[in-house]
């Protein structure tokens, strides 16, 4: 087992290092030219050179590519061309920001999308699993930025019961903090939660067609019983696994709620750096994205390995 935990873990290095690959070149063909657009369409030839040659534009892109990788492992993404700020200090707060608001989400969205599943799992057929797999459906059908117009026009324009724009300053109570990102999380949990409500539930329906659970249920077992105790833990690897996918997306697919609620998170500091042609900003943040999504990735093959015996054997 440790040899397989230990072949996933090594399957997301080299997924990470084939990603950050590929941001790379995603942000080397981007069309324009970089020191043009930082120094304006005014600047003379001469002040161009100088600042490709500052940039190492003038260099081969494999070994700009290799010096960036050895300097993002040693946590150094330089500094951005429109400041001069050192990028580690520009993005640390706002990567807190956006784990604070993915926390925030997944704190009401994990506990809520597992236990209606399996509400809905219990009665299937009735009523209440007709009503969450329409709601659910309905919630994966509307695009996040609609879902989030919508909330700000009816619960904050005009009922006026949270503000409009989720901006947070570190002097902030935890209380004011939830309060303003109120809208944002609960956007993030109307999304993930009908994806990991649909799993739970298909998953623990799936094992109740299996002959143990009709035995059980021969033995006079209530369905409730059955599900909580001999269908929940064999569905459990599947229902992590969509749980650790929906984790990353709070992290990850949260640019677009943070550019709609002008939310000071990694997202929307990497908009600001794709609007101005900030090329080290946006691949210090497509690189965190990247270790975040791979890294909850591994954990979820990780835990699926160790709750089921199943996934342990060599095929």
């Amino acid at each position: 087992m440790l040899r397989l935990i230990l072949s996933r873990v090594a399957l997301g290095l080299v997924t990470l290092l084939a990603v950050s690959l590929l941001i790379f070149i995603a942000t080397e063909v981007l069309p324009g030219d970089v020191a043009s657009a930082v120094l304006g369409q005014g600047a003379t030839p001469e002040t161009l050179a100088v600042f490709r040659h500052e940039l190492g534009l003038d260099r081969p892109a494999y070994v700009r590519y290799l010096e960036w990788l050895f300097n993002a492992l040693r946590g150094d993404f330089g500094v951005a061309l429109t400041n001069k700020r050192d990028i580690v200090a520009s993005i640390s707060p706002k990567f807190d920001n956006t784990m604070f608001l993915a926390g925030y989400a997944a704190l009401i969205a994990v506990p809520l999308a597992v236990g209606l599943g399996i509400v809905a799992a219990i009665n299937e057929g009735k009523w209440i699993d007709r009503a969450a797999n329409i709601v659910s459906l309905a919630a994966i059908s509307f695009p996040e930025f609609f879902i989030a117009y919508v909330l700000i026009l009816f619960l904050a324009v005009r009922a006026h019961w949270f503000p409009v724009l989720s901006t947070v300053f570190s002097d902030m109570s935890l209380g004011q903090r939830l309060y303003v990102v109120a809208l944002p999380a609960v956007t993030l949990t109307m999304l993930v939660t009908a994806h990991m409500l649909r799993m739970t539930r298909s998953s623990v329906l799936s094992i109740m067609s299996q002959p143990y659970i009709e035995m059980a249920f021969l033995k006079g077992l209530k369905r409730s019983r059955v599900v909580f105790v001999h269908a929940l833990p064999n569905a459990a690897a599947p229902i992590i696994t969509v749980i650790a996918l929906n984790l990353a997306y709070l992290i990850v697919g949260v640019v677009v709620i943070e550019t709609v609620f002008v939310y000071p998170g990694i997202g929307q500091f990497m908009v600001d750096g794709v609007t101005k042609r900030d090329l080290p900003v946006v691949q210090a943040c497509g690189l965190v994205f990247a270790g975040a999504f791979v890294i909850l990735n591994t954990i979820a093959d990780v835990l699926a390995i160790l709750v089921n015996p199943r996934l342990r054997k060599a095929r």
